[in-house]
């Protein structure tokens, strides 16, 4: 006996004429967080600095038995800005150790034979051929680089020098060689925003720091990329007073562990608790200061999320992942968070092996911590037949009414009016119309779903249904109209019984 605005318990059916109407399915995702879920939870540094936490403590957390050391010397980073068949540039004050330019002027690079770069004035004067990297010296406010470059900024400026190298397919990329104070003072206003407290701040200061010394792509002549790849780096264009200050009053501040920097991975939102790195980054080795913890003050917008799509919209997204046709997606491990590790794509005819990262990237969740649920619903005419007493059981089609609240007193005495014509209706006192059948997985029998009808603008449960063997169910309904089911508080589609 479950209890709704009317209690009411319905095991199951009425012999019907089967003849399929419309069908609907739905894949709907329940999830937590944004980002791989490793390291240093932003909106979770967000909301331990609003509590009164230092930028130390802060990061301590997050990176487990890790120390703040320090830097010394000056240290040089190298971001690709953008890869061309010819640059356009200005705030040029001349080449490495060679001829002056006019940093009022446009020049224009162009491959040249080989790796070798040709340098142009504003009229198209042969200024020379030079082998890779070209280095040219940015004057005092910046090096411009005309067009859009990854960090999605166009005709961006930078600090420090700009180095020009020719490539495969006759193009040039454009690297922007930077101190590394210098590139944290555009970074850290590029991952958060700068109207966070100051604390918040220093730690995305010194994690991003850390994070760039830790990591070089070591290869093309350049060590990180200006975008998510590495670090949102979006040059002079992002830069802000409140976070030069943050970045200053950490300078040369780094995380260690065992007396070197570590690789500080961070991302958006944890969902309540970070991950293990071997769990997100799999095939990563575990590490004693990447793992698990829990993220009390986390609140950022995708700390809570759900995703909805057609199961056919979800089938062509996971492409040759599935076999057949999408019938499910069942999590076979999860991590200690707990996003999803392993998981098998369930198909018509047969099942595929997959990771949380995959399924992240080919749904495009925000996040692995996520949980999957199917939900399909048909409707079917009825013959207009009255119910028989006792056919079937839960999940058969049968249709049994049992007593209204639980009480010996009669029905209708507690009822009058419309309002017992309705309960008439939908308790299977008056012949069925249709019925409302489907699955929803995973779900296990002897669980329930509240059948719920459209009525005058807003969704009214009417009675609640078992789910049988698979998580089906099938209810019938004594009126005409748009019918779904809930679980678990999640709606199937709706379909029209006619």
């Amino acid at each position: 006996m479950r209890t709704l605005t009317i209690v009411l318990t319905v095991v199951a059916a009425l012999a019907l004429l089967a003849v399929p109407a419309q069908g609907a399915s739905r894949l709907v995702v329940r999830g937590a967080g944004f980002g791989h879920g490793v390291g240093m939870s932003q909106y979770g540094a967000y909301g331990f600095a609003q509590r009164g936490s230092g930028h130390a403590a802060i990061l301590r957390h997050y990176y487990t038995g890790t120390q703040i050391g320090r830097l010394s010397g000056l240290v040089t980073v190298r971001v690709l800005l953008r890869s061309a068949p010819r640059m356009r540039l200005r705030g040029i004050a001349g080449v490495a150790g060679g001829r002056r330019l006019d940093p009022a002027l446009t020049y224009t690079a162009v491959p040249a034979l080989g790796t070798a770069v040709a340098l142009r004035s504003s009229s198209g004067r042969d200024l020379g051929t030079y082998e890779s990297p070209l280095v040219l010296v940015g004057a005092q406010g910046g090096v411009r680089v005309r067009g859009r470059a990854a960090n999605g900024v166009t005709d961006g400026r930078y600090r420090g020098d700009l180095e020009l190298r020719g490539g495969a397919l006759g193009r040039i990329s454009a690297i922007n060689a930077v101190s590394l104070e210098d590139y944290i003072r555009g970074v850290v206003p590029g991952e958060v925003p700068p109207s966070w407290p100051d604390e918040a701040l220093r730690a995305q200061a010194v994690a991003a720091r850390t994070y760039a010394i830790a990591t070089s792509k070591n290869g093309d002549g350049f060590d990180q990329y200006a975008d998510t790849r590495s670090q949102m780096y979006p040059g002079i264009a992002g830069e802000h007073p409140r976070t030069d200050a943050a970045v200053a009053a950490t300078a040369g501040e780094v995380v260690t562990h065992a007396g070197k920097p570590i690789v500080t991975y961070y991302f958006s939102t944890s969902g309540g608790r970070t991950e293990n790195v071997e769990n997100s980054f799999l095939g990563a080795a575990p590490a004693p200061y990447l793992q698990s913890v829990a993220d009390p003050y986390d609140g950022g917008p995708r700390h809570r999320w759900t995703l909805r799509m057609t199961l056919g919209r979800a089938d062509a997204r996971l492409g040759s992942l599935v076999k057949g046709r999408l019938r499910q997606i069942k999590v076979l491990r999860r991590g200690r968070s707990p996003r999803v590790v392993r998981a098998q794509v369930i198909g018509t005819r047969g099942r595929t092996s997959v990771t949380g990262p995959q399924l992240r990237a080919k749904l495009g969740l925000y996040d692995t911590w996520a949980r999957f649920t199917v939900m399909t619903a048909n409707a079917t005419r009825g013959d207009g037949n009255a119910p028989r007493s006792g056919d079937g059981g839960p999940g058969t089609g049968g249709s049994q009414p049992h007593a209204l609240f639980g009480s010996g007193a009669s029905s209708r005495s507690l009822l009058a009016g419309a309002a017992w014509m309705a309960v008439k209706r939908e308790v299977g006192l008056e012949p069925a119309v249709g019925a409302i059948a489907g699955t929803i997985a995973p779900a296990s029998a002897g669980r329930w779903a509240v059948v719920e009808r459209l009525t005058r603008g807003r969704w009214v449960a009417q009675f609640e249904t078992p789910l049988g063997a698979g998580g089906s169910y099938r209810a019938n309904v004594r009126s005409r109209g748009l019918w779904r089911v809930r679980y678990g508080g999640e709606p199937s589609p709706s379909v029209r019984v006619r």
